[in-house]
């Protein structure tokens, strides 16, 4: 079964070039590319990897973290993550 979860992210120009990605939903996503592209593509990866590790531990997801087709949400990043087992 596939979930998808919607992570609302900033994505800042940093002065030495380059982009970095970070969330206030999923503590811990933090990534930095070359393009707005890049770092979106290298976002996605982080945030599927934390969400996973949650799943596998069973450690609570965090709080603000809605699934894909909430109205809560404003629609940034969707992520698909396979559900454990």
């Amino acid at each position: 079964m596939m979930h998808e979860y919607l992570i609302p992210i900033t994505i800042k120009e940093l002065e030495e070039g380059g982009f970095l990605a970070t969330s206030d939903v999923l503590q811990g996503l933090v990534a930095q590319g070359r393009t707005i592209a890049e770092t979106m593509e290298i976002a996605q990866d982080v945030a599927r990897k934390l969400i996973e590790s949650c799943l596998e531990h069973g450690d609570p997801l965090p709080r603000g973290l809605p699934r894909n087709g909430s109205r809560k949400a404003s629609v940034k990043l969707v992520i698909p993550v396979a559900a454990g087992g």
